[in-house]
C-alpha cells in the first residue's frame, strides 16, 4: 500500500478550456480523496471550482513546485509546452493529459483521468528525460540572447514579401546558403511539430540527434538535415537582408538583428517527462495521425 502522507502534485490547467476546467475538478477530487495534496496557480484556481484543500502560490516560478513529485498539465500542445517550461525548471516530472488536437507531449487523453489518477496515487509511472537545445544569439561575437526549446528553435523572416538569406553551419564548417521563409532546428522530440510540418523527417525519441529543417527554401538543395546530439548547429542571418526573428516552441520570441548568428547545441538540462505505459511510438504515431495501417500482416511466425 502506497503511503500518500505528505505527497503533493501540482496542477496545471488550460482554464480557457471548459474540458480542462472539468478535468481539473476530476483529477483534483480524485487526489484529495485519495489523501495527495494538490497546488494550483492562484491566478489559475479563479477560474477552476476548487475545494478549499487546494494550496494557492501567487508566483508563476519554479520553486512554487518545492516538494511537489508531480506536475499533472491538462491542455492541449501550448499547455503542455507551458509546463515543460515549470518542469525544466524545477526538476519535477510532467505528466500531460491532452484536451487539444495531436498532443505528442501527452501520455493520457481525457478519457483517461480516472486510470492517470490511480496510477499516480499508486506511483505506478515511470520517469523519462526528453532532450532539449540550448539557443545563443550573437551579434558582432557578442552574446545578445540566450534561451532553449524543447521541441525547436525556429528562425524566421518577418515580412511576407521578402525572403530571409542564411547560411546554414554544422560543427564550424558551412553547408548550404539561400534565401528561405526560415530555418527549424529540433529535438528527435520537435520532429513531430513544427519541423514536421515543414517537411522534416519524423525521428523516434529515444534517437539522439538534432534536426534542421528549411523552411519555403529558393534552392535546389534544401534539404533536412539530420546530425549527431553534440553537433553545434548555426543559422547566420547575411547583414544585407531584412532581420528576422527567433521562436523557441512558439512561446518565446525575440527580434533578430541583421547579421546576426543563432547556435543551436544539445541542452544542458532536459525535460522529465512522467509515463504511464509502454505503448511504443510506432502505435503512438499512428493513432495521432490516424495512419492508414489496413492490410498490415505482421511478421511471419
Amino acid at each position: 500500500m502506497t503511503d500518500n502522507r505528505a505527497r503533493t502534485v501540482f496542477l496545471l490547467a488550460h482554464t480557457g478550456r471548459p474540458a480542462a476546467i472539468r478535468s481539473a475538478e476530476l483529477v483534483v477530487k480524485g487526489l484529495l480523496r485519495c489523501g495527495i495534496g494538490v497546488r494550483v496557480l492562484q491566478t489559475e484556481a479563479e477560474d477552476l471550482p476548487l475545494p478549499d484543500e487546494v494550496e494557492l502560490v501567487k508566483e508563476a516560478t519554479p520553486q512554487c513546485l518545492d516538494g511537489c513529485e508531480l506536475l499533472i498539465v491538462l491542455g492541449g500542445d501550448g499547455t503542455l509546452l507551458r509546463g515543460a517550461e515549470f518542469a525544466r525548471a524545477s526538476g519535477v516530472p510532467m505528466l500531460g493529459v491532452n484536451l487539444g488536437r495531436v498532443g505528442f507531449l501527452a501520455e493520457a487523453e481525457r478519457d483517461d483521468l480516472d486510470r492517470v489518477v490511480d496510477r499516480v496515487v499508486m506511483k505506478a509511472y515511470e520517469v523519462e528525460e526528453r532532450m532539449t537545445v540550448d539557443v545563443v544569439v550573437h551579434k558582432n561575437g557578442d552574446i545578445v540572447h540566450t534561451d532553449w526549446a524543447l521541441n525547436e528553435a525556429a528562425v524566421q523572416k518577418v515580412s511576407a514579401e521578402k525572403l530571409l538569406e542564411v547560411v546554414l553551419e554544422i560543427d564550424g564548417r558551412p553547408v548550404t546558403g539561400f534565401g528561405c521563409d526560415g530555418i527549424v532546428c529540433a529535438t528527435p522530440t520537435g520532429s513531430t511539430a513544427y519541423a514536421f510540418s515543414a517537411g522534416g523527417p519524423v525521428v523516434w525519441p529515444e534517437v539522439e540527434a538534432l534536426l534542421m529543417v528549411p523552411i519555403s527554401a529558393h534552392a535546389l538543395f534544401a534539404k533536412p538535415l539530420v546530425t549527431s546530439p553534440n553537433s553545434v548547429l548555426a543559422v547566420e542571418v547575411q547583414p544585407d537582408t531584412p532581420h528576422g526573428v527567433l521562436w523557441c516552441d512558439g512561446r518565446r520570441m525575440v527580434e533578430l538583428p541583421q547579421g546576426a548568428r543563432v547556435e543551436v547545441r544539445r541542452g544542458a538540462v532536459p525535460v522529465r517527462l512522467a509515463r504511464l505505459h509502454h505503448a511504443s511510438f510506432t502505435d503512438r504515431l499512428v493513432a495521432k495521425f490516424a495512419l492508414p495501417v489496413s492490410g498490415w500482416r505482421g511478421r511471419p511466425h
